[in-house]
C-alpha cells in the first residue's frame, strides 16, 4: 500500500516539475498566459456585471420577499 502511495507522489512530483520547469524557461508565453489571465478576469468578472446585474436585490430586501416572488413568477405565469 505504501509503494502506492510513493509512486503517486512520484508521478504528481514529476508532473509539477515538468509545468514549472516548463513555464520557468518561457520567454514569450509568459507575456501570452498573461492575456489569456487578463482575458478571463473581463469575461468572469466585468462583463457578469453589466449583463448579469443582481435582479432579485433589486426587486426584493429580504430572502423571503425573494422566495416569494421566485414563487409568483413560476406559478402565477
Amino acid at each position: 500500500m505504501s509503494d502506492n502511495r510513493e509512486n503517486n507522489q512520484g508521478f504528481w512530483s514529476r508532473v509539477f516539475h515538468l509545468y514549472y520547469d516548463g513555464f520557468r524557461s518561457m520567454t514569450v508565453g509568459k507575456t501570452l498566459w498573461l492575456i489569456i489571465g487578463i482575458k478571463l478576469f473581463i469575461f468572469f468578472v466585468i462583463i457578469k456585471m453589466i449583463f448579469f446585474p443582481n435582479f432579485l436585490s433589486s426587486k426584493c430586501d429580504t430572502d423571503q420577499e425573494k422566495s416569494e416572488y421566485v414563487r409568483h413568477q413560476l406559478i402565477d405565469r
